[in-house]
């Protein structure tokens, strides 16, 4: 079939689904949606390609797709039509976990049930998401392997300066949990994934079981054939459909986890999370206090390694000592550059950090840094040899699989810190070139300090700043066919800032398409902007000010609405301002789990009660309240993201550097999507009637405001000045 062929064929597959759902209303803007999928889609160029046909052809399509228009129908009906015609695959990445469960508890089977052709889908997650069955099964005996108490690996974090701290009470308590987990999984009562848990477990707990891959000895392991993660990996390979999320996306890239990005075809759902995620997958961070993990690694590795029979394990003990001492002197160093700043913030919101000025390193630090870049790859090489040697030893003596494999975990539960170092000293060590090659951009580089009790952690962290250029040199360098959408990808009524965000400004086979929602807005909405007199520069005063105007319309909430804040000491304030007979409406964020929130907000309404919300930026996105569980929203203040962490702010200095201005570049479009969202809680439905309510003025009276206005949906605009 051609292209066209396969276009044609995959929108009849949409056209079918659409006419034979019961109750189902066609809408135009999802099949213009589900027309540019079917297009892109068959447009890439996958697989092989002869060296004669040159570069294969890439199809990438960038498409906002407005609240209502029903996206995952327009994506999933063409996508997976034309991965069957041709033989491949469709890899669906998401940013939430409640848009993967939607899609395979709900979408895809009911879309596998509609469409002529059988197909089957999958959940992709993490292999630290599943429980190893040998490291269950050791720990819910004794805590330790072969009864060495330097195996014991129960507490992870802890044991990397000394014992752990806790009582033997408390370790006992630590091994009953996992013998129940042991015996849960052993009946059948449990899958083995974290999350089916009905009480998920501390990171802390599930660390020492988890089916991370470099304690992993796959097939060599003698509780393969019951292992739950690569039990879940099967059912990928035979799924046409597999759904993952933006993390394990990036993670895996090269790793053959999920499918080749060359050879599929790639949804990105909630896509604006994108540029975020490369930022946090593509960042290193290490330790430079808390070293007792290099001796118990060492000490591991020479044993082994000698058991093994492994030449390189002679090195070990020069290697390991190197490391640590210019670790040691790497955070004396620190704490001399940037100790009295570290030690002059306050410890209540996390560490104290200092930021190393465009990404200049001073020199005394460069040279410790080299070294240990040096002395971390030389100590790496030797883990490399042992680790061949070990699964040398497991496929010709598989009798003694077991011993092996624990031997194998005991070195991988420590090598991923060795990693982070090697790592991390080499993102440090990109330094910016001359002073003329003005479009260099530094990596962000800062050091923390954290007191823990009677120690101090100090950990040395670097990142790239632009998401677009991690992007486009690790992702869209492999990717033949992709479809970004959101309900927010443009920012100011553009799609620019998201298209430099996700590296794909420029990109000639980049193609945007807005596809607006099917609601009357400015029928069904109202956006009342409410001008105090008090500059909400000035936090008291405008607090004060926001706050009783607040009051007052909450009185009149007849039903449901959520009222968002942009800080804990904003909701504070309202909190503390509620009269007696409104604490019983109002539901605040954190006073209890999210879904039990929920539950009672939806009870009270259904009830004919009102009920109010109080929430901050995690209320303002993916929450889905139609019809009377949200008549009113009520954005306290314009929801600014300020460069304040030290990505943003070493990116804000490097625009300044080149002449440009971060505010309007970056503050401006990131709040423009962020109202978007905000104000997108509004309205669900084509029934839906609802309000609108800002407090702040700068949403109209400043240019930028008037930008920020561009990217809300048309709502009747009424402005109402507070205090006349």
């Amino acid at each position: 079939m051609s292209s066209t062929e396969w276009a044609q064929a995959a929108l009849q597959a949409f056209d079918a689904v659409v006419q034979s759902t019961e109750g189902f209303r066609g809408r135009t803007g999802q099949r213009s949606m589900a027309e540019q999928v079917a297009r892109t889609f068959s447009q890439a160029q996958l697989g092989k390609v002869d060296e004669e046909e040159g570069e294969p052809t890439r199809a990438i399509a960038v498409i906002q797709a407005g609240t209502g228009v029903g996206k995952s129908l327009a994506y999933c009906a063409p996508a997976i039509a034309i991965a069957l015609a041709r033989g491949t695959r469709v890899l669906i990445s998401t940013a939430t976990v409640a848009l993967q469960e939607q899609l395979v508890n709900k979408d895809l089977p009911a879309l596998a049930a509609q469409m002529e052709q059988p197909f089957k889908f999958a959940l992709a997650k993490g292999r630290g998401r599943y429980v190893c069955k040998l490291k269950l099964e050791r720990l819910a005996g004794t805590g330790e392997a072969d009864g060495d108490p330097e195996d014991d690996d129960l507490f992870p974090e802890e044991a990397a300066s000394a014992r752990p701290r806790r009582s033997h009470q408390e370790t006992e308590a630590r091994m009953q949990f996992y013998a129940s987990m042991a015996q849960t999984l052993a009946q059948g009562a449990w899958d083995g994934d974290r999350d089916s848990l009905d009480t998920p477990p501390e990171p802390e707990v599930w660390s020492p079981v988890a089916a991370e891959g470099a304690s992993c000895t796959g097939r060599h392991c003698p509780a393969f054939s019951q292992c739950v993660y690569y039990d879940k990996r099967k059912e990928l390979v035979g799924a046409q459909v597999i759904v993952a999320n933006h993390d394990l996306l990036l993670s895996s890239l090269g790793a053959r986890v999920l499918p080749e990005l060359d050879n599929c075809l790639l949804v990105l759902d909630e896509a604006h999370h994108l540029p975020a995620t490369a930022l946090e997958q593509f960042a290193c961070s290490a330790n430079l206090s808390r070293l007792g993990w290099i001796d118990r690694l060492a000490s591991r590795a020479l044993r082994i390694g000698t058991l093994v029979e492994v030449s390189e394990v002679a090195d070990i003990p020069r290697q390991s000592s190197q490391l640590r001492q210019t670790l040691q002197d790497l955070e004396r160093l620190v704490m001399d550059l940037y100790g009295p700043a570290l030690r002059s913030q306050p410890g209540a919101w996390g560490p104290a950090r200092a930021r190393v000025p465009r990404g200049e390193l001073p020199e005394v630090l460069i040279e410790p840094l080299g070294q240990l870049a040096h002395h971390a790859a030389g100590f790496l090489e030797s883990l490399r040899a042992i680790s061949k040697a070990l699964r040398a030893e497991m496929r010709d003596k598989p009798d003694e699989a077991r011993r092996l494999s624990q031997l194998y975990a005991q070195i991988g539960m420590l090598a991923p810190r060795l990693e982070e170092v090697h790592a991390t000293a080499q993102l440090l060590l990109q330094e910016a070139p001359a002073e003329e090659a003005r479009s260099f951009v530094p990596n962000a580089k800062w050091f923390t300090l954290e007191v823990d009790g009677d120690f101090i952690l100090v950990r040395a962290h670097a990142s790239p700043i632009l998401p677009g250029s991690t992007l486009r040199s690790h992702l869209w360098s492999s990717v033949r066919g992709a479809v970004l959408t959101s309900a927010t990808l443009t920012s100011c009524g553009s799609f620019d800032f998201f298209l430099r965000e996700s590296g794909l400004h420029g990109d000639e086979t980049a193609t945007a398409l807005e596809v607006p929602s099917p609601f009357n807005y400015a029928a069904q909405g109202t956006l009342i902007a409410a001008e105090t007199r008090a500059d909400p520069k000035n936090a008291a005063e405008f607090n004060a000010e926001m706050v009783d105007a607040l009051l007052n319309d909450l009185a009149r909430v007849r039903y449901g609405a959520l009222v968002l804040f942009t800080s804990r000491e904003q909701m504070r304030c309202a909190v503390d301002q509620l009269a007696t007979v409104m604490r019983s409406v109002v539901l605040v964020q954190n006073q209890l789990p999210r879904t039990q929130l929920l539950a009672r907000h939806r009870e009270r309404v259904a009830a004919g009660e009102p009920s109010i919300i109080f929430g901050m930026q995690s209320f303002g996105e993916g929450l889905d309240l139609p019809g009377r569980l949200c008549e009113s929203v009520f954005i306290t203040k314009l929801p600014f993201a300020p460069p304040d962490d030290p990505v943003g702010e070493a990116r804000a200095e490097w625009l300044r550097a080149v002449g440009r201005d971060p505010f309007s570049e970056l503050v401006v479009p990131a709040t423009a999507i962020r109202l978007a969202q905000w104000a997108g809680r509004a309205i669900r439905t084509e029934e839906d009637q609802a309000h609108v309510y800002c407090y702040d003025k700068r949403l109209t009276r400043t240019s930028y405001g008037q930008r920020l206005l561009k990217g809300l949906p048309p709502f009747t605009l009424e402005r109402r000045a507070l205090g006349q």
